[in-house]
């Protein structure tokens, strides 16, 4: 037999290892070359498929992400004397996790325990986890963090195709006349393909790009048509597409009969279509609408892609499924160039997604409520029992927690404190829990705070195993570093409980074995019912150690040994219904669950940054990924920030039914009337109180169980502060009791941005408030101050060795000295007379610069930089700023961005003329 292979080489200690970036769901290819005493060198991997050696910022900051700071290197279980957390060995650690399910489970029945668990999980843990909870415990409470992301997909792909599949792949993007974005800001959420189709554009100017979305962010830079759509109404939309196409006979009405049913309906559900009644339900100009439409109409090869603006919401299922039909009733499915695309926005959604680590799946694809299916996994595992009904979903299984009917619960690779909604029920949730256990990296999360057990598990670098991507591609994750402390693979932790809890099954040695029986339970059977299930890993069974170790990027199915892999599904018309046919959903439009009021007049949209991950656990270590957004935000329109009492920079509480955070207010533009976008990545960790999942609404899509993170009803009014300023140090401040700050990793420095209430926090000596601050008790300390009371100004510097250490800056106002040009001072192994004089006037002088907010974190160009070239060189293009100063030569993500600056350094020069 032969499997597809790649060359690899893993004995040289500074040998370049082939691995899967850890972050979207691109599964961009990453060659990371260990370095002794220093970080790893990250490139792209040329050969791989997904990326062809392109790496976002992300990516190639990864090597500034794989220190020890903050990592968990040893079991630790929480004390019920002090309370506190203390060192333990594996051994009491997993015994104490073993026997106490174990317990639980004999008091209270299987049901009484959880596993909460991660897209971050390779495919071989996932695959034990979902093994030992749904074979062996018999109860199908596992779900994933996945469910707060794509679990929508998820059940419209089943409710059309019969099976959980997304049949198109990265090419068609490129292969498409018509890309169609939908809930997707993909220039910064997964810039790698958005960059293909940016590259394909220039090389065919004929293909159209159309963004909908009620933001105008920075994938809109390069469409051809925005439409700016009210939140919520996707379902409006596409309806009326399906309505118009109908209406216009530009349908494949021989495709619908012979392949599809249920067409009917689905047009009833439009409700008499009319143009204009659409165009203001969705609030879009009708013209705008109707270009739209008549674009996807005349179009042979269309892709639509969405993501999270159409997942994450109470009606997410039937939006993703109104989206489907227009592709069945067009018929453009199944081939180049054409069809729905679902962009995962975890590593290995996918991968979770194949094992069945949502609660209501079986492994393989196989339905947890089909007793032939049950039967079929339990056959196959040999297992004492195996779950009969679905399992509680994400949010329904923390109110369990809460109410006292789950008692344990198992986490691993995620921080639900900080991303699920309502947030801080899910405090309250793991209060009540009479063990919470969480496998992790980090050693403090907010979620960590609550746990009696903490297992180290191996990070990005040290692990093994696969994952799948977007369009079906399972690759290697490869280990490139040594395993730090007493961290263990995630899978061998899984294991280790598992025989401890009496169970057999869990005897491997190796991780390629769990994939070798992952890869046979896919093919086992797989015809049973005459109807093939499309996830088959039946050609890549029977591989040793050394062949799996060399496994090259393949997408699924693989029916055969020796099968290249299967780019595109769907060719055949047959889907994975019984009969074969694809199913046209039904989509009544609804009304998101929570409606504004008098008291919430605003809705509240989040999501992610371009720079940052998640909860920052990883991101937040690095200095280029801080450099382009370093603080939290809410993001208004100005005539809302207007009637709110609150100006552009200043502070603000977003506050909503559920609880409230604090951010600063900016006007990005590209928000509309009656909106607020607030990102997700801050936590308690790096700021005193920027946490959006407590003011996210818990409602839930009836189907998919999938939270609405996209309309939360919510009021923003002023956060009253008396005083404003930022601290550089090259360690840790004093800021006890500070009312606002939030920490940002620099270069060989960490920045605070602070706010008080209490005027220098209830002292008028500033001098010794600083020394304070900044740990400086020596008198006689080389200190350079500045205070003007009457304008409200105070500026202290700690020098050591005329080296900078340490500076606060403070104000009675939010305008304070720039940022950047400070920082970079931390990098001069000797401090000048002229930084001396310029620290204490609050801005450079002679030859210093200051380069300004980070634009390109690729290469580190400042804002100020790009725009002193536009001005001086005529710079016209994205091209020629990238010609002149590599800023956007890398990923591309920050090509929006530069020709936004472009155009409003144009318009500042005309301006003065």
């Amino acid at each position: 037999m032969s499997f597809p292979v790649i060359p690899i080489t893993s004995a040289p200690a500074r040998a370049s290892v082939s691995t899967t970036c850890p972050y979207c769901g691109v599964g961009c290819g990453v060659r990371a070359t260990p370095r002794e005493d220093s970080q790893p060198d990250i490139a792209g991997d040329e050969t791989h498929p997904s990326n062809f050696g392109r790496l976002c910022v992300k990516g190639s900051a990864l090597g500034e992400t794989v220190g020890l700071e903050g990592r968990l290197l040893e079991p630790k279980l929480r004390d019920a004397r002090d309370g506190a957390l203390h060192a333990t060995s594996w051994d009491d650690a997993l015994g104490t996790v073993a026997n106490t399910f174990k317990r639980i489970i004999d008091q209270h029945g299987p049901d009484a325990v959880a596993l909460y668990v991660s897209g971050q999980l390779l495919t071989e843990d996932y695959y034990v986890a979902n093994k030992l909870m749904k074979g062996y415990i018999g109860s199908a409470n596992i779900d994933t963090n996945s469910r707060l992301c794509m679990s929508s997909s998820v059940a419209g792909h089943k409710r059309a195709f019969g099976e959980d599949i997304v049949p198109v792949n990265y090419e068609d993007l490129e292969l498409a006349d018509l890309v169609v974005l939908v809930g997707s800001n993909t220039a910064w959420c997964h810039p790698i393909l958005f960059q293909r189709v940016v590259k394909m554009k220039e090389k065919r100017p004929e293909l159209k790009i159309v963004v909908i979305d009620p933001r105008y962010t920075a994938t809109c830079e390069m469409a051809d048509l925005h439409l700016p759509l009210k939140a919520g109404t996707d379902v409006n939309l596409f309806n009326g597409l399906l309505a118009f196409l109908s209406e216009h006979d530009t349908t494949d009405a021989a495709f619908v009969d012979a392949h599809t049913s249920g067409f009917d309906a689905a047009l009833a559900a439009t409700d008499g279509f009319d143009l204009s009644q659409t165009a203001k339900a969705c609030k879009i100009d009708a013209h705008d609408l109707l270009e739209f439409y008549r674009l996807f109409a005349r179009t042979e090869r269309v892709v639509t892609v969405y993501s999270q603006g159409v997942n994450q919401s109470t009606a997410g299922t039937d939006k993703v499924n109104s989206i489907i039909n227009c592709h069945l009733v067009t018929g453009r499915i199944g081939k180049p160039g054409m069809g729905p695309f679902s962009f995962t926005g975890q590593p290995n959604a996918m991968g979770g997604r194949e094992v069945g680590g949502l609660a209501n799946m079986l492994a393989a694809h196989l339905e947890l409520d089909h007793p032939a299916h049950r039967e079929l996994v339990q056959t196959f595992w040999d297992s004492p029992a195996i779950a009969e009904r679905p399992g509680l979903k994400a949010v329904d299984l923390f109110n369990a927690m809460e109410e006292g009917r789950v008692k344990a619960v198992w986490i691993m690779g995620t921080n639900p404190v900080v991303s699920l909604p309502d947030g801080e029920q899910a405090k309250r949730a793991l209060a009540k829990c009479e063990l919470v256990v969480s496998s992790d990296i980090t050693e403090d999360t907010d979620t960590n705070a609550f746990a009696h057990v903490l297992l180290p598990a191996l990070g990005w670098g040290e692990k093994d195993g696969t994952v799948t991507n977007s369009e079906r591609r399972v690759s290697r994750q490869r280990a490139f570093l040594p395993a730090p402390g007493k961290a263990r693979a995630d899978w061998r932790i899984i294991c280790d409980v598992a025989r401890r809890m009496g169970h057999a099954g869990f005897d491997f040695e190796s991780v390629h074995e769990i994939f070798d029986e992952h890869a046979r339970l896919s093919a086992h059977r797989n015809d049973d019912e005459g109807l093939p299930r499309a996830f088959n890993l039946g050609g890549l069974t029977g591989m040793d150690r050394e062949r799996y170790d060399s496994l090259a990027p393949i997408q699924w199915p693989v029916f055969k040994h020796g099968d290249a892999g299967t780019p595109r599904l769907f060719e055949d018309k047959r889907y994975r219904h019984a009969d074969g046919r694809a199913r046209f959903i039904a989509t009544p439009p609804r009304a998101p669950a929570n409606a504004v009021d008098d008291d919430y007049p605003l809705v509240l949209n989040t999501g992610r940054v371009r720079d940052q991950w998640h909860t920052m656990t990883r991101t937040g270590k690095s200095a280029k990924l801080a450099g382009h957004i370093g603080e939290a935000f809410i993001d208004m329109h100005p005539q809302d920030a207007l009637a709110c009492g609150v100006r552009e920079g200043e502070l603000a509480r977003v506050s909503s039914r559920w609880g409230s955070m604090v951010a600063r207010v900016q006007h990005g533009g590209g928000m509309s009337r009656g909106s607020v976008f607030v990102p997700i990545h801050w936590n308690d960790q790096v700021a005193s109180d920027a946490r959006i999942g407590a003011v996210v609404n818990p409602a839930v899509d009836p189907v998919s169980g999938e939270p609405e993170f996209k309309h939360t009803p919510v009021a923003v009014e002023k956060f009253h502060v008396s005083w404003h300023g930022f601290a550089l140090t090259r360690t840790a401040p004093l800021l006890d009791d500070i009312t606002y700050w939030t920490r940002i990793q620099g270069t060989q420095l960490v920045r605070h941005e602070i706010a008080g209430r209490r005027h220098f926090e209830g002292t008028d000596d500033h001098r010794e408030w600083a020394r304070t601050a900044l740990r400086v008790g020596d008198p006689h300390a080389d200190w350079l101050e500045y205070e003007d009371r009457s304008a409200g100004v105070y500026r202290a510097v700690h020098v050591v060795d005329d080296r900078i250490e340490s500076c606060v800056f403070l104000s009675d106002r939010p305008d304070l000295p720039a940022r950047a040009w400070l920082s970079g001072l931390f990098g001069k192994d000797k401090l000048d007379d002229e930084d001396r004089i310029g620290l204490l006037l609050g801005q450079p002088i002679g030859k210093g610069v200051d380069t300004g907010p980070t634009v390109c974190s690729c290469f580190g160009v400042g804002r100020n930089t790009i725009c002193a070239a536009i001005r001086e060189k005529g710079l016209k293009t994205a091209a020629e700023v990238t010609s002149c100063l590599k800023a956007g030569g890398n990923c591309g993500s920050c090509v929006p961005e530069l020709k936004k600056l472009i155009v409003e350094t144009e318009m500042a020069r005309l301006s003065t003329v």
